[in-house]
């Protein structure tokens, strides 16, 4: 691999930029200021998370699912056939790291007046044809919390517009909860022994204190518990609107502007190629996409097995680390709406290629996986 891969562009380069505390308030955001309201249609992908959709209520606005491809890109002749006086703005997704061609959609977006938001969830780095990411919407949205070692953590960016967002401190319970929980994520999975022995009684008198505050917002009206931190981090689908003028946390952004780019592109590359080159010839899979592209920095790696289930349980019975992204539709989303959608959902199962994932790591789990193969096929 070559250096010209090993740096891709990110999202946050050569645009303005917001830090906020998670990608669905960068959504809520970006269509606040793409001018979306009451009455107003957003054209959302059928595959999606559900967290895509709260912040378009939020707005006032309804949704309306467009199809996607068997290989996730967006279906134009479907999203053109769902045009008209309503949709105020449509989000596109550059599913797990794998930039899509936008041009055609840029172009028919500029055609009918319509907003277009681009959804880099999964895409912090990448180009596609020279064209970096986030740089075709009119406002682009990432969520660093898939790509840097933090608890919390999404951006808000444009290369077309000013960002006349102004954020705030979201106070030092926050900002402490934040740099802990990052910590404590850290020490499950192994990572930084000696901090976790220098941090052991902290982290004890933390939990105490959590434990207490979480048993006082149990008693209180919703209205009045915020609490510490967004339920986003938390694997909630839920958009709180007190948090969308919050800012990302110190510690958050401290990592981001500290993380070396090259290594996280080119080490996460590495492992998602080792992946899927270690699963050749296994049987009941096959890789959603034929090969990683150059300009792409992969969230993880996606596979689509043939016993989606059998698979799943028995991964997890194994201790393997897995993403199920759009098992769970937004309800009402089914085949009759988007067949490839549906079957993404059921058939997909994603494995981590983290920058972090040691040699050995990455043995064990291409070396189960293999395994979970062979004896799900032959059951």
């Amino acid at each position: 691999m070559g250096n010209e891969t090993a740096w891709l562009p990110s999202l946050l380069d050569g645009a303005q930029v917001r830090l906020v505390t998670s990608g669905r308030v960068a959504i809520g955001l970006a269509l606040q200021a793409l001018g979306v309201g009451k009455g107003d249609l957003v054209l959302v992908p059928a595959y999606h998370s559900p967290s895509m959709i709260p912040p378009v209520h939020w707005r006032g606005a309804e949704v309306v699912f467009y199809r996607v491809n068997a290989d996730t890109t967006a279906d134009l002749s479907d999203i053109a056939a769902k045009l008209d006086g309503k949709v105020k703005a449509i989000m596109v997704t550059h599913f797990f790291g794998i930039p899509q061609d936008l041009a055609a959609l840029r172009a028919l977006c500029d055609e009918r007046g319509i907003g277009l938001l681009e959804d880099c969830a999964h895409c912090f780095y990448g180009e596609r044809e020279g064209v970096q990411v986030g740089s075709t919407g009119d406002y682009a949205i990432g969520s660093s919390m898939k790509f840097f070692p933090i608890y919390e953590g999404g951006c808000l960016v444009s290369h077309r517009h000013p960002l006349n967002v102004e954020l705030h401190p979201a106070g030092m319970g926050f900002e402490a909860k934040a740099a802990l929980s990052a910590l404590e994520a850290s020490f499950s999975y192994g990572r930084l022994h000696g901090v976790r022995l220098a941090l052991a009684l902290p982290l004890r008198v933390r939990s105490l204190i959590w434990n207490a505050v979480k048993a006082h917002q149990a008693h209180q009206p919703a209205a009045d518990s915020a609490g510490l931190a967004p339920s986003s981090s938390d694997s909630s689908y839920d958009f709180d609107a007190r948090w969308a003028d919050k800012r990302s946390s110190w510690f958050s952004r401290t990592v981001m502007g500290r993380a070396a780019r090259s290594r996280i592109v080119t080490r996460r590359r590495r492992h998602y190629q080792a992946l899927q080159q270690a699963l050749v010839g296994a049987p009941g899979w096959r890789p959603l996409f034929a090969a990683l592209p150059a300009g792409a920095c992969p969230w993880v790696f996606p596979l689509l097995a043939e016993r989606p289930a059998a698979l799943f349980e028995a991964l997890q019975a194994a201790g393997v680390p897995m993403v199920r992204f759009g098992a769970v539709l937004w309800p009402g989303v089914d085949d009759s709406i988007c067949g490839n959608s549906a079957m993404l959902g059921r058939c997909l199962i994603a494995l981590p290629c983290h920058q972090e994932l040691s040699d050995q790591e990455l043995v064990w789990l291409a070396t189960t996986v293999r395994q979970a193969l062979q004896e799900t096929a032959c059951a």
